[in-house]
């Protein structure tokens, strides 16, 4: 195999594993969950012959130790498990998207990872068009998953449907991921990956201006009250990235310290203002029924405080304390809607710490690597990199997304979160190699002084 289609072949793996991590509902509601296993299991041997056939070098100075502590946690929490069953399928689900994702890090420069990542989302934006648009034009209601796992009768709740076919109606639109939150999410990453794409000028401008437009629509027709939120997050994260590079390092205590004040005016305000900010959002005084999921998750952790109940990630309905923990308007929510309580229940006070460990210094190193100038190997310095801004602005996002929603604990976001440590972890010990200098043209071949070139 040529060296040319062997580099096409694993980016076009690496797009579609992201695509599958991104849209996993897709495939479950288009072939059903045995369906989607397959698909899974398929992404799962792509990253093994991956890791087989690169054959990446790395050493465990490079390895991230917070997230050995999370898994090692994790697995271990199957020994004092309410429901070791789900507890061994939840560790099998995480340990093996953990492992496609550093097999992408290590396997792929982080520039092309971030391609693949872009290309994931230009997939799944454009066919979450296709597919409400094809609804809107030729179904004209709401459709139903093609392998429902509940039961069809009567007037069934929103959340059960595929798509709602509000596309004509200006949303909320679900898309091929059956829900609007997370296309809405998905559509945030695609702005932050075409914006730094467009910066860098590694696309065309009349293409990237495009998909920027596309990410834009389709987020204004999610109308995800979460999302917008989380979206401004990453205005003012940018905004201070952009005045610490500005500054430089000798003077960025001021930036520390209005961030901190940002910090703390923002949380004043959004109490003082919380009922006219729930009404703008059209949000219930509840936030959509999240008190009483939190407060039934955190009286469930609190029985359980220090190692908790066991790891399963998604929840299983099957199992206790699960069964009808989370229901609202007939609909059985299977996570606790805030992904730090949800560490909490399921793996106490420990895994939390660990979890936090993860976040943390995954923020730690992106904070660095956007607002730090690189340098070449004889310490002059270098233009900044508009990549380099993509690992701490997805990080905020899924953060931000975590006190709404868990999804930062499964699938797509915890793939996104790993690949974001390790990748960060990597550059802190081995920075990515700088393109090499032409070498000196000899003397004898230097042309006169004078000529014309």
């Amino acid at each position: 195999m040529t060296t040319g289609r062997r580099s096409a072949l694993i980016g076009a793996y690496a797009t579609f594993a992201l695509f599958t991590v991104l849209a996993g509902q897709f495939w479950r509601n288009l072939l059903g969950w045995w369906g989607f296993g397959v698909v899974a299991a398929l992404v799962v041997v792509g990253a093994v012959a991956l890791i087989v056939a690169t054959r990446p070098s790395w050493t465990w100075r490079r390895v991230p130790k917070s997230t050995i502590a999370f898994l090692l946690i994790a697995s271990l929490s199957i020994a004092w498990s309410f429901y070791p069953g789900a507890s061994t399928l939840g560790v099998i689900a995480t340990l093996v998207t953990t492992l496609v994702a550093v097999a992408l890090v290590v396997c792929l420069p982080w520039p092309r990872l971030v391609r693949a990542l872009g290309g994931a989302i230009k997939w799944l934006l454009a066919l979450s068009l296709a597919f409400e648009l094809w609804i809107a034009v030729f179904v004209r209601g709401p459709l139903l998953p093609n392998f429902p796992d509940f039961e069809v009768t009567g007037d069934l709740p929103k959340a059960f449907y595929w798509s709602r076919g509000l596309l004509f109606s200006g949303g909320p639109v679900e898309g091929i991921v059956a829900n609007r939150n997370l296309l809405g999410m998905v559509a945030l990453l695609g702005l932050i990956v075409f914006s730094a794409a467009l910066a860098g000028r590694s696309v065309r401008k009349a293409q990237g201006i495009g998909w920027i437009v596309v990410a834009v629509v389709v987020l204004a027709l999610t109308r995800s009250a979460t999302v917008f939120l989380v979206g401004a997050v990453v205005l003012v994260a940018l905004a201070f990235v952009m005045w610490a590079r500005r500054v430089g390092p000798s003077r960025r205590r001021g930036v520390y310290w209005t961030a901190a004040g940002v910090l703390a005016a923002s949380v004043a305000l959004l109490l003082a203002f919380w009922d006219s900010l729930l009404e703008l959002f059209g949000k219930s005084e509840d936030l959509t029924g999240r008190f009483d999921i939190w407060s039934a998750v955190a009286a469930l952790a609190s029985e359980r405080p220090w190692f908790g109940w066991g790891w399963v990630s998604y929840w299983p309905p099957w199992e206790e304390p699960f069964a009808g923990l989370a229901v609202r308007k007939g609909v059985e929510y299977l996570q606790a809607h805030n992904a730090w309580l949800d560490v909490w229940m399921q793996l106490g006070i420990l895994g939390l710490i660990a979890f936090a460990s993860i976040v943390v210094g995954a923020l730690w190193r992106s904070w660095f690597l956007a607002v730090d100038q690189p340098m070449d190997a004889a310490g002059r310095p270098l233009p900044y990199s508009a990549a380099s801004l993509v690992p701490l602005l997805v990080l905020i996002a899924l953060v931000g997304q975590s006190l709404a929603e868990s999804r930062i604990l499964v699938e797509g976001g915890w793939l996104l979160l790993i690949a974001i440590a390790w990748s960060t972890k990597r550059r802190q010990w081995a920075p990515e190699p700088l393109p090499a200098e032409p070498p000196p043209v000899p003397a004898s071949r230097m042309p006169p002084q004078g000529a014309s070139r």
